[in-house]
């Protein structure tokens, strides 16, 4: 395709990258790359812009929706996202998404426009020198060099974005730059990565740690699954036969039932564990910061590139590469050290019986017949109609802690939430991308009702991209990760009250989609399969008890 501006070269680069859709909101400053998706005659000749657009133009209500589907597309597929912003507010309204990216190892690249060079100085609408807000929180931030060099930028901007360790990149382009001619497409094929091997020396001590332990435990984190090892880590622990906790989405690694996974019983697994392996996620506070058995655990930390290594400690080992080719190599090096599965096994045994206490004692919970609603029924209910594809995503403080404890998936891939950032209002983008990714899963989205309040408005995505999503909000009137511990350090909560049984079916509904309230726990289950069957965007708002708090141990400081 010959170039007619910008828009093109950076599209043809963009299509070369394996990009499929580009998650926007309109504005002026990006134009050019929306006529570019839609082709020389596209929107000349009565197709709708957008349905013939490749990639695919998805437009949503506000531009951190945009980056959040760009990021959940990432960890999901684990091919890089893509998020187009116009200038200014544009770029400032993501911020949030490209810090959740940044915080999640999460391949993005943001492509934002920017006021024009032929104007720079002289107070042209939105006129910011935008890269320096996003440096701390980007592995890149760049204004593109000029039209000559467009294509080269953002091929640097990809390739930078999917190198180990994963990441969120920006770049702008001026204007002008984007609407006047540009310099040719590249050809050709993206290279493969080089091979990323761990140190032998590193493996080899970590495999004899392993034999003199006597209580391992592994943790398997969301960069084995970013990095495509998670058939190494599944066959590592079960030649080693090792308890796992998931963590992330390390989550469905070992499916739900699997009897080397107990997650379940993580409190006494990390009290009693003499030697704790982490793979793949960092030991920030959801790992007590590295510190396992009163801090007399041998730490081992496993990452996929070095920058991850933990810094903060000195760990009995460590090791960096990529980590389907470090799980299988350590296997080899366990084999050579001789280490013996047999020695773990009345650890094993007592991690797998307190498991299954820890599930025995939530039976009558899941089960409750309590009014008002107590949150765990919910989560009864929801297991009953999940699919084992079932892709499930949760956003919100309390209401999602429980969905964490007790939706365990039954394969990778198949759990979102904001991750170790907290940031809320993830919602919406994660579900537009999760019904991309996965068109033939159910697609269910818990949302606590403080974080139904950030992102709902892109309901209305969902209606007019025809995405068919069920969300259930957990609707306890308040900020409960905020107001219970505010009681029990102050004795009173301000600032935390939302109003009780506010209609957020009604909000979906008067957007084009469907829901209703619930406020009985009998009525809860009817209702998901209700909202299952609807085939469109479908919200179940249910109404729960307003003094019941997740009993968290960290507060995450």
């Amino acid at each position: 395709m010959t170039a007619r501006h910008g828009g093109d070269t950076a599209i043809a680069e963009i299509r070369r990258h394996g990009v499929e859709t580009m998650f926007t909101l309109s504005g002026g400053h990006v134009f050019p790359l929306y006529d570019g998706a839609v082709g020389e005659t596209g929107g000349r000749t009565g197709t709708v812009p957008g349905t013939e657009a490749d990639p695919r133009i998805l437009d949503v209500r506000h531009e951190q929706t945009a980056v959040f589907a760009a990021e959940a597309t990432a960890r999901l597929t684990r091919r890089t996202g893509l998020a187009v912003l116009t200038a200014g507010p544009g770029v400032t309204n993501g911020i949030s998404g490209v810090t959740t990216a940044h915080f999640n190892g999460s391949p993005v690249v943001v492509l934002g426009g920017r006021a024009p060079l032929g104007r720079w100085g002289a107070g042209a609408l939105q006129e910011l020198d935008q890269p320096p807000l996003l440096a701390p929180v980007t592995k890149l931030a760049m204004t593109a060099t000029g039209p000559d060099t467009l294509a080269s930028d953002l091929a640097r901007a990809f390739t930078t974005a999917a190198a180990p360790h994963r990441g969120p990149v920006f770049l702008d382009v001026h204007m002008d730059h984007l609407f006047g001619p540009a310099g040719p497409a590249r050809a050709g094929q993206i290279p493969d990565p080089p091979e990323r091997p761990a140190d032998p020396e590193r493996l080899a001590r970590v495999a004899e740690l392993l034999k003199a332990a006597r209580r391992p435990v592994l943790v398997l984190g969301s960069d084995v699954w970013m990095d495509g090892a998670e058939e190494a880590a599944r066959a590592f622990a079960e030649e080693l036969r090792l308890p796992v906790v998931a963590n992330g989405q390390g989550r469905g690694i070992l499916p739900a039932g699997h009897d080397l996974l107990v997650t379940r019983a993580r409190g006494a697994a990390f009290a009693d564990a003499d030697l704790v392996i982490v793979a793949g996620t960092p030991l920030d506070f959801r790992l007590g910061y590295g510190s396992f058995g009163d801090g007399t655990a041998k730490v081992v930390h496993l990452a996929d590139a070095p920058s991850q290594l933990v810094p903060h400690l000195r760990p009995a080992g460590s090791a960096a590469g990529d980590l389907s080719l470090l799980f299988t190599d350590l296997t080899a090096a366990c084999a050579k050290a001789g280490v013996s599965p047999g020695t773990y096994g009345d650890w094993r045994e007592s991690l797998r019986d307190a498991t299954y206490a820890a599930i025995a004692g939530d039976i009558d919970l899941l089960a409750s017949g309590a009014d008002p609603i107590h949150p765990l029924r919910i989560y009864g209910e929801l297991s009953k109609v999940l699919d084992d594809d079932a892709v499930v995503i949760g956003d919100g403080g309390d209401f999602v802690s429980y969905a964490g404890k007790y939706i365990e998936p039954r394969r990778p891939g198949r759990w979102l939430d904001p991750g170790p950032y907290g940031c809320l209002g993830t919602g919406l983008g994660y579900a537009i991308a999760a019904r991309l990714a996965r068109p033939a899963a159910q697609v269910v989205l818990l949302l606590g009702d403080g974080a139904a309040g950030l992102s709902l408005m892109d309901a209305d995505s969902l209606v007019r991209h025809g995405l068919p999503v069920v969300m259930v909000v957990g609707n306890n009137g308040s900020w409960g990760l905020e107001k219970h511990p505010m009681r029990m350090l102050y004795g009173y909560d301000v600032a935390a009250e939302l109003r009780p049984h506010c209609r957020y079916d009604e909000v979906v509904r008067a957007l084009g989609g469907a829901g209703e309230l619930v406020t009985r726990p009998d009525e809860i289950g009817p209702a998901l399969r209700r909202a299952f069957d609807s085939g469109v965007p479908y919200l179940v708002n249910v109404a729960t008890d307003p003094d019941v708090s997740y009993p968290r141990k960290t507060t995450g400081v």
